[in-house]
């Protein structure tokens, strides 16, 4: 049996930003858009969805009289994202 797969983390610029924050501390705003090529509309919203499923942290400062928005992932989030790819493999083993 199959089972059933976050549909939060399905999205494919969700589940990148969650690939790319699981393996470092932090990362601001400006690099996540750079490594998905996104555009900083749909990033902005993909964070905030994110955030509001308490997967990732938002921390907002300034750097140089410049906002600096800076995520991290959160324990919760850790643990969805393992059981994303842990679902993912069954999917594969079963083929």
């Amino acid at each position: 049996m199959f089972k059933d797969l976050d549909p939060l983390l399905h999205s494919q610029l969700r589940l990148s930003i969650m690939s790319l924050l699981i393996s470092v501390k932090e990362a601001d705003f400006t690099f996540l858009k750079e490594k998905t090529g996104a555009t900083a509309g749909n990033i902005s919203v993909q964070i905030t969805k994110l955030a509001e499923a308490d997967y990732i942290t938002v921390k907002k400062t300034f750097k140089d009289n410049y906002p600096l928005t800076s995520c991290s992932i959160t324990k919760k989030g850790i643990k969805a994202f393992e059981s994303y790819v842990d679902s993912i493999q069954a999917y594969i083993k079963k083929n």
